[in-house]
């Protein structure tokens, strides 16, 4: 009995096999329907993958994006002018005319003048070398008044854009950025964006960056003036028209 069944068995499994072979064979309908349901999956497939990358790229877009570094607020406070290699002075001995005379800082930040010799000046102030100096003539002059003001400074900072007159601007007093633009020809009329002015400033190995607004100085408006430090640079945008 169960041999016969066995038999029985091993012949349907043998029929169903040669039915399925006949069903998928080359050119069948069996064979279409398998190829249309592969192709499905492989599409299947690839729209699962674009759905992904397009998440991706949602959820990185909805990330915060880094913050640029902006300009320390203290830059609304006039910086105290410090003297620097290449700066040239003019020291004026009001008690001793024939001692006036011109001096540039030298890159290793000394002066050399007479009767006193060499005199450290770069990272002073004016009124801080003033003050040295008339203290080292007290034992050499009867009256040891020093004058001392910045001929030329070596410190500049830079305007480009739409000016009229775009470069170096030296920086030989305290300066806002207002003053920066009008020391480059003023904004080109009609082209330049007085509300899109780029001020980017050096910290470190960093670069700062922030946007004035400078129209409303055109408009008599109270502002808080920027002020520049050396080598700063101002970047006057254009009109978008």
């Amino acid at each position: 009995m169960n041999l016969t069944m066995h038999r029985q068995w091993t012949q349907t499994d043998s029929t169903q096999s040669d039915f399925f072979k006949r069903i998928v064979r080359p050119g069948s309908v069996g064979s279409l329907l398998k190829n249309r349901m592969t192709r499905c999956l492989e599409v299947f497939r690839q729209a699962v993958g674009y759905f992904a990358l397009i998440a991706a790229l949602v959820l990185a877009g909805c990330q915060t994006p880094p913050k640029q570094a902006s300009v320390d607020q203290h830059a609304t406070v006039p910086p105290s002018m410090v003297l620097a290699a290449g700066d040239v002075l003019r020291v004026v001995f009001p008690g001793a005319p024939e001692l006036n005379q011109a001096q540039k800082i030298r890159p290793d930040g000394r002066i050399g003048l007479p009767l006193i010799g060499e005199v450290e000046a770069a990272g002073e102030s004016l009124s801080g070398l003033q003050e040295t100096l008339s203290r080292r003539y007290k034992t050499k002059l009867q009256n040891s008044t020093v004058v001392v003001d910045l001929e030329t400074s070596a410190a500049v900072v830079y305007v480009s854009g739409a000016v009229n007159k775009p470069g170096k601007v030296s920086l030989e007093r305290p300066m806002t950025a207002f003053e920066a633009v009008m020391e480059a020809g003023g904004f080109m009329p009609g082209l330049a964006n007085p509300k899109k002015v780029i001020l980017v400033r050096k910290d470190g190995d960093q670069h700062q960056t922030q946007v004035l607004d400078l129209s409303p100085t055109f408009r008599n408006e109270r502002t808080s003036a920027i002020y520049l430090r050396p080598y700063d640079v101002l970047l006057i945008s254009e009109r978008m028209f």
